[in-house]
């Protein structure tokens, strides 16, 4: 498959999504914050509320890609299975050799889409027969704070963050938390020997130091990227995407908008407060207009400079996107309580199907309204449970492919 994704807007034609599963049910109140999650989503409606947007994409002509069934498919070469395993196991910081060897002839011993399955939805301590007893591990134990072996992954079914398809290559992206790093090398292994993938370039690996989200990476035309610096994503790892493609002139970018925005678990990801919805208008948080530092990197004889940008937001992007004009649409209509009531459910985490046609949550009902009345056609998906996970439609998927803008 030949990736390609140049904007936030051009009509979507592939898509990479993850529905949730039992990682959900293995979610409990006493370490939901471990896990990263506030509240529990009820399982079946949450996977009826995503089949839902699932059958909207579809009915727009986009061709959906589940991540589970794509690395199923690439395990299923014996070899590449127990390495998978064991790298994963060690990645899951499984230190203990009797769990960690448990662990691996367990999961050998499925077959690979139940095996890719299981690794998802955690695999419990009273899940496994241990025969044999072991002094450590019964210590241990008595410490163990998660009721775990293998934690699960509920955060999965948030595709946007573990990858990144920027341009014709990937960024395998450095979780910021432990809770969430493990995600990265499902689709790392797809894009590395999945038959249909292999060619990949990728711009950003795991195993760089520098954390960087997906959600906190916009592509705002062919030449322009928006990352944010935020909570997930620091100023190292984009110095370092800076690097691939101004020095190394990879692809055909050539400037990146660094918005510093606020370090806190609402604002968590620039694409929380901040995305794309047409050529020249753009779905923001109420307090993004003139509360946010920013910075401007450049290409520059195959290296790359920065400066600090001092114009409104609506100058910034009308300069660097070459348009006459920039319309801000705002989320919850600025309203003191609209707005942000609507930002922590997502209402500025709106993804774009072609320019000018949306996909956002229902709940987010004055949101919706002001998209309306600028011209935007707003599909609307229902979130009574998908919201509970602080992540939109944009969060929930990554596009594999876009068609370019003409």
């Amino acid at each position: 498959m030949n990736l390609s994704v140049y904007s936030e807007i051009g009509k979507l034609e592939k898509i990479l999504l993850h529905r949730p599963g039992k990682e959900l049910e293995n979610l409990a109140p006493y370490y939901l914050s471990d896990l990263l999650f506030d509240d529990i989503p009820y399982l079946y409606k949450a996977q009826e509320e995503h089949d839902y947007f699932a059958n909207i994409l579809k009915s727009n002509g986009v061709e959906i890609f589940y991540l589970s069934d794509l690395l199923s498919e690439t395990l299923k070469n014996i070899e590449l299975k127990k390495l998978f395993i064991e790298e994963f196991l060690s990645f899951s910081e499984i230190n203990n050799s009797f769990i960690y060897n448990l662990l691996q002839e367990y999961l050998l011993s499925l077959e690979s889409k139940e095996m890719v399955e299981t690794i998802i939805a955690g695999i419990r301590t009273d899940e496994l027969e241990v025969k044999r007893n072991i002094f450590s591990l019964r210590v241990r134990r008595a410490d163990i704070e998660l009721p775990f072996f293998l934690s699960p992954m509920p955060n999965l079914y948030f595709q946007r963050d573990p990858v990144a398809i920027i341009g014709k290559g990937a960024c395998i992206n450095h979780m910021k938390t432990f809770a969430r790093r493990r995600e990265v090398m499902l689709m790392e292994y797809v894009l590395k020997y999945h038959q249909s993938f292999q060619d990949t370039e990728l711009y950003y690996e795991k195993n760089y130091p520098y954390s960087i989200e997906g959600g906190d990476i916009l592509i705002l035309s062919n030449k322009v990227l928006a990352i944010g610096v935020s909570q997930r994503t620091s100023p190292e790892a984009i110095e370092i995407l800076a690097k691939k493609f101004f020095k190394e002139e990879r692809d055909t970018f050539e400037k990146i908008i660094a918005f510093i925005i606020p370090d806190n678990r609402a604002y968590m990801h620039l694409d929380t407060i901040f995305t794309m919805v047409d050529y020249n208008k753009f779905l923001v948080h109420a307090n993004l207009r003139e509360n946010i530092d920013t910075f401007i990197i450049t290409k520059e004889e195959k290296a790359f400079n920065f400066y600090e940008e001092e114009k409104s937001l609506e100058d910034i992007l009308k300069e660097h996107l070459n348009l006459d004009h920039v319309e801000l649409i705002k989320c919850g209509n600025a309203d003191v309580i609209a707005a942000h009531r609507e930002q922590w459910n997502d209402g500025s985490n709106s993804l774009a199907i072609e320019p000018g046609k949306v996909i956002a949550y229902d709940r987010n009902y004055v949101t919706n309204k002001e998209l309306e009345k600028a011209g935007i056609d707003v599909l609307t998906i229902p979130s009574g449970e998908l919201s509970r996970g602080r992540g939109g439609p944009r969060c929930a998927s990554m596009p594999l492919k876009r068609r370019e803008l003409c």
